[in-house]
């Protein structure tokens, strides 16, 4: 593990694989550092690969108050240590603050997203305001267990799943990571737009651009893919074969090998 002092102090831990130009995988909600690790493997050959965990999980500090900018400034931070411009890599929310980057003129080289949950319709912005408080209110008392299964009810996933996953190993380590839930859903702008597409910032990112999802992925997450393509100026969409929102590494890598590369 190292570290890093973002602009306001916070300690900010990642680890680094390979060698060559850096790119930065930002993960998602309920990821810390160790979600890139299977895709940072395999980029490794080309690619000095840093994976980080986002402030308020693993290894990084949280200073309060919490706010957006000050997840794109950790970002800032990453790429500093990195030695220059990077391409960046951003999964689901963590595409969401990718994106955010861009559009603040970060020094990224290429972007690349893979299925930004934006809502699309007005149902799935009202499930979000809706959300946002109920999440805010958990987190408030304190009760990061079912902050966690708010978010998993809310993605989808069905109630027998939600009490297997409670019942596993795993689940201290998600209950550990729920207060960043609060920081996902205001990258995601939940409590405030209902998660729509931020169109004017999504308008300002000016550098290329990878749109992506799974073909075997929810259809409102697909078009809510090319959606997103095509209010970025140069970008492009692009639909990989047979994944879902847990993309296989070696299916992904060499889409964003070509893509970074070219």
């Amino acid at each position: 593990m190292k570290t890093v002092r973002s602009s306001d102090g916070t300690t900010i831990a990642y680890d680094q694989w390979g060698e060559g130009p850096p790119l930065i995988f930002v993960g998602g909600a309920l990821n810390d550092r160790s979600t890139g690790a299977g895709l940072a493997q395999v980029l490794a050959p080309r690619f000095t690969v840093l994976s980080y965990d986002r402030r308020g999980r693993g290894g990084s500090g949280d200073t309060a108050p919490f706010a957006v900018g000050r997840e794109v400034e950790d970002l800032a931070a990453l790429i500093g240590a990195a030695g220059g411009p990077a391409f960046v890599y951003g999964l689901s929310s963590g595409g969401v603050l990718a994106l955010e980057a861009a559009a603040q003129g970060l020094p990224i080289a290429k972007l690349a997203v893979y299925e930004v949950p934006f809502a699309g319709d007005e149902a799935r912005q009202q499930r979000a305001r809706e959300y946002h408080a109920k999440l805010t209110e958990l987190l408030a008392a304190d009760r990061r267990g079912d902050a966690v299964e708010a978010f998993m009810t809310m993605v989808g996933m069905p109630a027998e799943m939600i009490g297997q996953a409670r019942r596993s190993p795993m689940w201290p380590a998600l209950e550990t990571l729920g207060p960043s839930l609060g920081h996902d859903s205001a990258v995601m702008g939940d409590g405030t737009r209902g998660a729509a597409p931020p169109t004017e910032r999504l308008a300002a990112v000016t550098v290329p651009t990878l749109v992506m999802d799974g073909s075997a992925s929810p259809p409102w997450m697909r078009e809510m893919a090319r959606r997103v393509a095509g209010m970025i100026p140069d970008a492009r969409h692009r639909s990989l074969e047979g994944q879902t929102h847990d993309a296989n590494p070696a299916v992904l890598a060499p889409v964003l090998e070509e893509f970074f590369a070219g």
